[in-house]
């Protein structure tokens, strides 16, 4: 049995080890902590090292939406606008907005453009309310889609004039007298969603470059008296794109991807002048131009920048170019040009079954993009990306998803295109 004394010098000696050994188990947690942190950070710079020299394929996407007002009518008394589209945004229920959702929610692409969706100058009354109301919610049992990042700005469909363009001897200021056929400014515009941030401050716009100002414009003739169909006036401000013609670039994993975005002219809709199957045209070469060195020199852009894309950049064109190279009413060489281009990869041409089942008689049937029987639609990439994959989403018959797309009316005339493509480039 020990003494007091005792008791209390061993006590001492036990605490003092206790502090000790207490000490190092502080100091090797808090090594272990300053360890697993490293390795954290050096982890999270592996991954981002790994993912920019072997990025996941990207995927990407077109698709005229047909989300314009004169598609779903109007009240009696209620002028043409935006608002007509606004309201079926807000609803949340419209059954040909909820089909296009759950069709981007099947291909579930990183970014797609979207012809044809009404300008609504703020985003949350527009695009906000697309992404909210219907991407957002699951549509029949497909998993819901978010786009953080956006693009739309106005266009020139509607845009008013003082003009007779049509030469009907009537100054009527919108439809065909506009500086692009529209009922009010902003019908028939575009947007861009990505998954990826937008370098909004380097978006290159072109909604004002004038078709006078292109070299070899193919200004459009009346056959009946041999004059131009536009006089020295109208041409001197006629716009050259109908909606605008849009550089956008996006920054994939740090590298830039511009987005060569547009919707031409039908080739239709005039008369033996063929003013449209000219614009038309033109609109597409706007496009090889650009892409073309010295060629694009004559080319600004709406804040007054010249020229076009640098040598080494990275693009995809895409947009309802409403032209094709196999029959149609476009001129030929606008298209064919632009598939020509040698920084243009166009070997890869999206299909579908469906297609081929909707005009079995056309050998081109599989490559069709629309309900009348062409290739219109399209996602070419730049000669610097490898298409991996790519399609046209027209389920056939058969298929279950056949709904989304079985009458006009059910979501839209044209059928979503998209590629898979793969950055190889290692800078």
């Amino acid at each position: 049995m020990m003494t007091k004394p005792a008791s209390l010098f061993w006590g001492l000696i036990f605490g003092f080890v206790a502090v000790f050994l207490l000490a190092g188990c502080s100091k090797t947690a808090s090594y272990q902590a300053a360890k697993q942190l490293n390795q954290t950070s050096e982890q999270i710079s592996e991954q981002i090292s790994e993912q920019r020299s072997n990025p996941k394929p990207l995927k990407i996407a077109t698709f005229n939406v047909s989300m314009e007002a004169t598609n779903y009518g109007k009240e009696k008394d209620t002028p043409w606008s935006a608002d007509i589209l606004k309201q079926r945004l807000a609803s949340g229920n419209n059954p040909q907005i909820k089909n296009i959702a759950e069709i981007l929610q099947r291909i579930r692409p990183d970014i797609v453009l979207l012809n044809e969706f009404d300008y609504i100058a703020d985003p949350q009354q527009g695009v906000g309310l697309f992404i909210n109301n219907y991407l957002k919610i699951s549509q029949n049992g497909a998993a819901a889609l978010d786009y953080p990042y956006s693009y739309q700005s106005e266009v020139n469909t509607g845009q008013p004039t003082d003009f007779d363009f049509d030469n009907n001897g009537k100054k009527e200021r919108f439809k065909a007298d506009a500086y692009g056929f529209g009922f009010f400014p902003g019908h028939y515009a575009m947007v861009i969603l990505s998954k990826y941030p937008i370098k909004k401050a380097d978006v290159r716009t072109f909604q004002h470059f004038l078709w006078a100002d292109m070299p070899g414009a193919q200004r459009p003739v009346d056959p009946q008296t041999g004059e131009f169909w536009y006089n020295e006036q109208e041409w001197a401000k006629f716009r050259l794109s109908s909606k605008s013609h849009w550089d956008v670039p996006v920054d994939v994993n740090g590298k830039t991807l511009h987005l060569l975005a547009s919707h031409p002219t039908p080739p239709v809709f005039d008369g033996e002048e063929d003013r449209n199957g000219a614009r038309n045209h033109d609109e597409i070469r706007f496009w090889t131009d650009y892409l073309s060195g010295s060629q694009s020199a004559y080319i600004y852009d709406d804040k007054g920048n010249k020229g076009g894309l640098s040598a080494n950049a990275t693009f995809v064109i895409m947009g309802d170019q409403n032209a094709s190279v196999v029959g149609g009413n476009a001129r030929l060489e606008g298209i064919q040009g632009l598939f020509d281009s040698p920084r243009v990869n166009a070997s890869f041409i999206p299909q579908s079954q469906g297609g081929q089942q909707h005009k079995p008689e056309n050998p081109n049937g599989k490559y069709n993009t629309s309900n009348w029987g062409m290739r219109v639609d399209y996602v070419l990439p730049s000669n610097n990306l490898r298409v991996i994959d790519g399609g046209v989403f027209w389920p056939t018959k058969e298929d279950p998803l056949y709904r989304l797309i079985q009458t006009r009316k059910a979501s839209s005339d044209h059928r979503l295109v998209w590629l898979e493509v793969a950055d190889d480039d290692k800078r």
